[in-house]
């Protein structure tokens, strides 16, 4: 299978046996690329969002396409430590294997603002929530690796948007704020933020794939898609985005594509902690933080600081 002519249709193997996480899995990529794994027949998806509605409607769906798949929503607001303890909890409460986690949940160039444990917003939906996920995840994930037919993946959904982190690629020093004040009139406030909090998913799951090799960890960037997150944004700040992106954008429908090939791919083809752009190709990192080993490995060691207190009780 050659990964630029991927339809996942024809290309995903069988899922059998496979139970699959994923979150913010009620729109966008993330209910995308539940329809789309559902029809390769997993033991079991279980999904987080914040919205039980929307979920229900998704159950509802994909019972009629995939009868057979068990579907199981969890609900998580993503950017709350606690609501990620509760999320992880339930998981593996129901779960006795987790084979592929998909980091899909997100928010983009929102206004200033704190998560409820006092971190900048989109850091901590985008990047903090799901590294304390991963963390209350990993005996799962580890004793899954060690089964005979173990081959555990974590996707962690970036984007090109990493280059618009601010010049020292994340501001440690300030991120128990609103960081009203990072980055300049270009690329904006809101765009900076979002930037450093990509920029802190490719680099974190470079780190994952070095502290544990036994689990392949890739960062994943989608496209330029303009899903219900790109909607939300005000015209002044998404008109440069649209400007640049004319005649380069992906499809909507096409949004989930690249992190659904990298969860199912032939495990040689992918690369451990490498960075893809769609879909299947190694993406050249075209900021020095974005190549920044030491960077990475600061990146690291303050996250597990933030997250050592809320990893004290075993899920």
């Amino acid at each position: 299978m050659s990964p630029f002519s991927f339809n996942p249709d024809r290309d995903i193997p069988s899922l059998n046996g496979k139970v699959i996480f994923i979150t913010g899995g009620t729109a966008g990529l993330g209910l995308g690329s539940i329809v789309t794994l559902a029809k390769h027949n997993p033991a079991h998806i279980v999904f987080s969002g914040r919205n039980q509605k929307s979920a229900d409607g998704l159950i509802e769906r994909v019972k009629k396409s995939s009868p057979n798949v068990p579907l199981t929503f969890v609900k998580c607001d993503i950017s709350s430590f606690a609501s990620v303890q509760e999320a992880a909890k339930s998981l593996t409460s129901q779960c006795d294997r987790l084979d592929i986690v998909m980091l899909n949940a997100g928010i983009m160039a929102v206004d200033p603002a704190t998560s409820t444990d006092g971190y900048e917003i989109q850091f901590a939906t985008n990047h903090l929530g799901h590294a304390l996920l991963v963390k209350l995840l990993l005996p799962l994930l580890q004793k899954t690796a060690q089964t005979p037919d173990g081959d555990v993946r974590i996707i962690n959904m970036t984007s090109i948007a990493y280059k618009q982190a601010p010049k020292m690629g994340i501001d440690f020093a300030t991120l128990k704020s609103p960081q009203a004040s990072l980055g300049g009139l270009i690329p904006g406030g809101k765009w900076s933020r979002y930037g450093q909090s990509k920029l802190a998913q490719l680099l974190y799951s470079q780190e994952l794939a070095k502290h544990y090799p036994e689990i392949t960890s890739v960062s994943v960037h989608p496209g330029i898609i303009l899903t219900g997150l790109f909607e939300n944004v005000d015209m002044v700040t998404k008109l440069p985005v649209l400007l640049m992106s004319i005649g380069g954008r992906t499809p909507v429908d096409e949004g989930h594509w690249n992190q659904c090939w990298a969860a199912t791919v032939e495990k040689s083809k992918l690369k451990n902690g490498e960075y893809y752009e769609p879909i299947g190709k190694i993406g050249s990192r075209k900021t020095t933080q974005a190549r920044d080993e030491t960077l990475a490995d600061e990146l690291w060691n303050w996250t597990q600081r933030q997250l050592e207190a809320f990893c004290a009780e075993k899920v």
